[in-house]
């Protein structure tokens, strides 16, 4: 019986040691580090939302983000969540959201609070509405400013992909 508890406290633990590392990861970019990454020239097809986890439209549409990239990651698309949740709940929301559900795809909080500048230079159309998505490749780039469900999401991928 000593033997189950042991082997129980010593899974249990590592499972706690995993998460924390997952947590541990959490990138934390200003505007000007972030802006490399949504002008990349590759192979690849990028596929950056802008999320929070205070806002209900993006965590009903996440699943589909990391659906599409657990399914397309092998055909070069990469999906970036860009989360706008604000520092001061990083620990106590962010974090624990990502471990709790298993977010697979890279995630990067954007600290930066000039949004009157950066917002625009995302997309000049934004309104700073979340969710908002781009899927760009070295050839074309479009912008959304929605929700998606996955078949739509994966559908405007497709067109990337041709």
């Amino acid at each position: 019986m000593k033997r189950i508890l042991l082997i129980a406290i010593l899974i249990i633990s590592s499972c706690k040691s995993e998460d924390r590392e997952v947590v541990e990861e959490l990138k934390v970019y200003d505007f000007d580090t972030l802006e490399p990454l949504l002008n990349k020239i590759d192979d690849k097809v990028y596929v950056i939302n802008f999320w929070a986890t205070w806002c209900a439209p993006c965590v009903k549409e996440l699943p589909y983000f990391e659906e599409l990239n657990a399914n397309y990651k092998s055909k070069k698309v990469e999906v970036v969540l860009v989360s706008l949740d604000f520092p001061k709940q990083y620990e106590k929301k962010l974090k624990p959201y990502i471990v709790n559900n298993k977010l697979m795809s890279q995630v990067i909080a954007l600290d930066d609070t000039d949004t009157n500048t950066w917002i625009p230079k995302v997309d000049e159309n934004w309104s700073g509405a979340i969710p908002a998505t781009i899927i760009y490749n070295k050839n074309k780039r479009r912008f959304y400013e929605r929700s998606f469900n996955y078949e739509e999401l994966q559908e405007e991928v497709k067109t990337f992909l041709n």
